[in-house]
């Protein structure tokens, strides 16, 4: 390929050097009290990898009742902001743009993490999944569902989240909306069966996402918010499709447009959903004409397909996970057209620099 759409920098409302990004990532390497990043591993992670056009930090958790992994950094105490400065100083040093991922895991936690209390969600049901707990993975528990008041306060936890991301020196935001997590489980039906204004029809489902984003955007200003989605999830985390998923989808995306944000992420199936009826099988082109903005895609693009995929003008944004565990030079690779290391997945959980900050740039 003469010219690699990938490779061109990208100037619309976010200004970057070029359309590589890395994807948001769980390494659960924050295996200290507070949970904090650390500038060991963290920020020696992240600048390692800080010549992507933008870097999406792994999921972060905006409060205590967030999280529901073990070892995963949070973005709600001084000793966390702290611990992020250093990382978004030595990205920026490099010359490189980084947003943090905000996250709650709603249902996808365990009352381990929350002195014997009942994880939050959209409704009391079971995903009947795991969560990663100190123990272990553990079977998930029926939830609590979330009062007037808890959604109220989780609005506000994110709202800070936001304001203590940008006291870090993050260039931006991106809300977690995806991949089965709280947000997503008040899309689904299968996770919310509320009657009041947070359940039923589209626009009520969607209604505490909006809360939260509108509340983000008085900490930070749009242009710097990007949010994340996976339409055609199906199965992982007790998420199912029906004939409503896809509209709530549409309905989100297009309303979306009123706003002015940095980029709508979006997510191709992460299984084979080609028999699986409402279902959408490429994600990209379905939603491209529905959204006027910045739109990026991720899932298992190599080089070639996500030079394409710009190049066909159905992204302008193309996020690599897992090639970027193993290849903190992947924009250099591409640049080169030099072959990619293998990663390990053994690693990528566990804690410490094996599998983390060791792996070598090409030159090396």
């Amino acid at each position: 390929m003469s010219k690699q759409h990938l490779l061109t920098p990208y100037n619309n409302n976010i200004n970057l050097n070029n359309r590589v990004v890395v994807a948001p990532m769980t390494r659960s390497r924050a295996d200290n009290e507070g949970n904090v990043p650390t500038k060991n591993l963290h920020a020696l992670y992240y600048e390692q990898r800080a010549s992507a056009g933008l870097i999406i930090t792994e999921g972060s958790q905006v409060s205590k009742e967030a999280v529901g992994y073990i070892h995963t950094a949070g973005i709600y105490s001084d000793e966390q902001v702290e611990g992020w400065k250093e990382v978004t100083q030595r990205v920026h040093n490099k010359g490189g743009k980084i947003f943090i991922q905000l996250w709650h895991v709603g249902r996808m936690s365990h009352p381990d993490f929350h002195n014997g209390e009942l994880p939050l969600s959209a409704s009391a049901i079971n995903p009947n999944a795991q969560s990663f707990t100190a123990e272990g993975f553990k079977d998930t528990v029926t939830p609590k569902e979330m009062t007037i008041e808890d959604i109220k306060k989780t609005v506000n936890d994110f709202k800070n989240a936001a304001a203590n991301a940008v006291k870090a020196g993050f260039d931006g935001v991106e809300i977690h909306s995806s991949n089965g997590y709280l947000f997503h489980q008040f899309f689904n039906n299968a996770s919310n069966e509320r009657t009041d204004e947070y359940g039923g029809s589209i626009e009520n489902k969607t209604r505490f996402f909006f809360e939260v984003l509108d509340a983000i955007k008085e900490v930070i200003p749009q242009e710097k918010i990007g949010t994340r989605f996976n339409p055609s999830l199906n199965g992982l985390f007790g998420m199912t499709l029906d004939a409503e998923t896809i509209p709530t989808f549409e309905y989100i995306i297009k309303k979306l447009n009123a706003y002015n944000l940095a980029y709508v992420h979006l997510s191709e199936p992460f299984t084979d959903v080609s028999e699986i009826p409402y279902a959408v099988t490429e994600i990209a082109k379905h939603f491209r004409p529905l959204y006027n903005g910045t739109l990026m895609i991720n899932t298992a693009f190599t080089q070639d397909k996500g030079n394409k995929v710009i190049e066909e003008g159905y992204a302008d944004l193309v996020a690599y996970g897992k090639p970027y565990i193993s290849n903190p030079d992947l924009v250099e690779r591409f640049t080169n057209h030099l072959d990619l290391a293998a990663w390990n997945e053994d690693t990528f959980y566990t804690t410490g620099a094996k599998g983390y900050t060791d792996y070598p740039k090409a030159s090396e």
